[in-house]
């Protein structure tokens, strides 16, 4: 990419954050990460209850947002499987879950990234959550009938939240 685009963030959790997009937009993820869905799809498909990134709009992609299952309020219906599957974010900072420039968590890290920005450590160590997560599907594998799409909502939906494929 040999022109880089500087993204200038002003949300209710970052003011002024600017990161520089030096990869292009879904394109040259670091090897062996393939997550099996883009944001915009997550967003359609409905993932954090219609509650994540609404007011980023300025941020990112707006057809991002065309078909994208939101709401001003956490609605559990919105989820592709209809069922609350995430903890409040004040959970994941007492855990230290929350790393480098991204406040919101994982899911903003893989938005920013995905448009191409690139931070090394971080992304390494995001990568690294990413795949630890598959560790779900193997649960499903091992306790749901083929086909059984039914079985394990929770952990479906939490799959989808971290771009894997909940339809295993």
């Amino acid at each position: 990419m040999s022109n880089k685009t500087e993204i200038i963030v002003n949300d209710r959790m970052q003011t002024g954050y600017c990161y520089e997009l030096t990869a292009p937009t879904g394109a040259e993820f670091a090897a062996g990460f393939t997550p099996h869905h883009s944001p915009k799809e997550m967003l359609e498909m409905g993932v954090f209850e219609g509650r994540y990134i609404n007011d980023c709009v300025d941020e990112f992609p707006s057809d991002w947002y065309e078909n994208a299952k939101i709401s001003p309020q956490p609605d559990p219906e919105l989820n592709y499987f209809g069922i609350k599957s995430r903890q409040p974010l004040s959970v994941w900072q007492q855990k230290g879950w929350i790393y480098g420039p991204d406040p919101r968590g994982w899911f903003q890290w893989y938005c920013r990234y995905y448009l191409g920005r690139r931070l090394g450590d971080i992304d390494k160590t995001q990568i690294s959550r990413w795949r630890g997560f598959a560790r779900h599907a193997g649960q499903i594998r091992a306790n749901c009938h083929t086909g059984d799409v039914f079985c394990r909502p929770r952990q479906r939906q939490a799959l989808l939240q971290w771009a894997h494929d909940p339809l295993i």
